[in-house]
Order: C-alpha cells, then structure tokens, then sequence
C-alpha cells in the first residue's frame, strides 16, 4: 500500500486589521507593512467605508485617524465602543494632550501621535491584540474568575458583570486596569506600576493615562465616583483596590 503524506496542519489565521485614514500615502504605506509582518489588512478613507469593511467580515482591531472628512475619528470611535469592544488604536496629527484624554475617554484602547515609526505603531498593535485576546487564533488563556464587592470579573472572557448578571462592557485598556487592580488588591501601587502590569512596555514613561482610565472605572464601578471606595487614591502614592478578592 502507498503510504499516504501527512496533512500539513492548517495555516494560523491572520489578524485583520483596519486602518481608517483619509491619507492615501498612509493607507498604502501601512497596508504593505502591516501585510508583510503576517497581517490581513482593511482600509477605508472615511466613516462610511469602514461600517462597510466592518460588514465585510470580522475585524480584530481599528486604527483610527482623529482628523478624518465628515465624521471625525471621536465619533465613530463612540459609535465601535457602543457597539463592541473591538480594540481601537487612535492617530492624530496633534501633539494635544486634550486629544489622547478625549480619545481615552471615549473607549480607545492606545494613542499615537502622527508622525511615528511604523514599528512603534507595530509593537503597540501586537499589545494591544495581546491585552485584548481578541487575535484570531489566539488561545483562550485559562484563568480563574474573580469576585469582589459583588462583581464578577470573568478573566477567560474579558467580562465584568454586576451581582445581577448584568454585563458591564469595558474598553481592552480598562479591562486591564481593572484586573491589574484585581489581581493586587489592597496594595499601593504607583501609576508607573499600573502601567506596566496594565499595558507592558508599550506605554511612554510620560503617559498619565492611568488616571482617565481610573476615572472610567470608578463610573461603572462605584456608588459614587466623587467619593470612591473601591479604588481610592492615596496622595504622593498611586492608587490602591479595597476590596476583598475571591478566586473561583
């Protein structure tokens, strides 16, 4: 009997990326880097273009230019979080720092300033996918769930839901935080600390984002934001998470 070949095992399936930008020059620039670094690559010039590449098939993550023709980059920033957390990374071709705080606010997983190395754009994408679990073909870590204070955090699935059962949906980056806090309960920790155990090496030393994102959290999370009891500040020290933490 011939001996029949072996099946090669199915080729992993590539992320797909869209990038958003009403720049020609840097729709075909990043296309090509992103496709030669093993990336499926969408692109649209404006917001109608990207509902219509998104309703062209899943997509893992958006790159979204802030200055775009009609519908600028905040809103349909707005208009993905309502809908999903699909990650978001956000250009602009300001060096304001409104800019990255509105963009934070608003659900946008990472920021970067125009102009930038496309390595750097590279790395804070692969993070991102990484923070987010959200690359296809990813394993699904298996984790323990986490409960505190009557809320549930599901690690494996990235959900926080109330004591009711209600599903809070959070943006990658305060999904992050949040389990950066979890897993360090009752323990002082610097921004500089969250940043690392929340973002790894992709942050700038100079990112002060933790500080909107712990305003985000503290919105969903608390009875009342202005007086927090979950997540306090401690002045000259960071922030520390009160509660008791229960693994399941």
């Amino acid at each position: 009997m011939t001996p029949q070949p072996t099946p090669l095992p199915a080729p992993a399936q590539q992320p797909t990326l869209l990038i958003v930008d009403d720049d020609e020059d840097i729709l075909s620039l990043l296309t090509l880097f992103f496709q030669r670094h093993g990336y499926a690559v969408r692109v649209a010039e404006d917001g109608a273009g990207m509902r219509a590449a998104l309703a062209a098939g899943p997509v893992d993550l958006v790159i979204l230019d802030i200055m775009l023709r009609g519908e600028d980059g905040f809103s349909l920033c707005r208009t993905l979080r309502a809908a999903s957390r699909m990650p978001v990374i956000m250009l602009t071709a300001m060096a304001d720092h409104t800019d990255r705080v509105v963009g934070l606010e608003i659900g946008a997983d990472d920021y970067l300033t125009k102009p930038f190395d496309a390595r750097e754009l590279l790395a804070r994408v692969k993070a991102v996918l990484r923070r987010t679990g959200e690359a296809a073909g990813q394993p699904v870590e298996t984790r323990p769930c986490l409960s505190f204070a009557g809320w549930r955090l599901d690690v494996a699935r990235r959900e926080l839901r109330s004591e009711d059962g209600t599903l809070v949906l959070l943006s990658g980056g305060e999904f992050d935080l949040l389990l950066a806090f979890v897993e360090h309960p009752q323990r002082v920790l610097t921004r500089d600390q969250l940043l690392d155990l929340a973002r790894g090496q992709s942050h700038a030393a100079y990112d002060r984002s933790i500080d909107v994102q712990v305003s985000r959290l503290r919105h969903k999370l608390e009875d009342d934001p202005k007086n927090p009891a979950l997540i306090r500040t401690v002045r000259n020290g960071g922030y520390i998470f009160t509660p008791q933490v229960r693994r399941q």
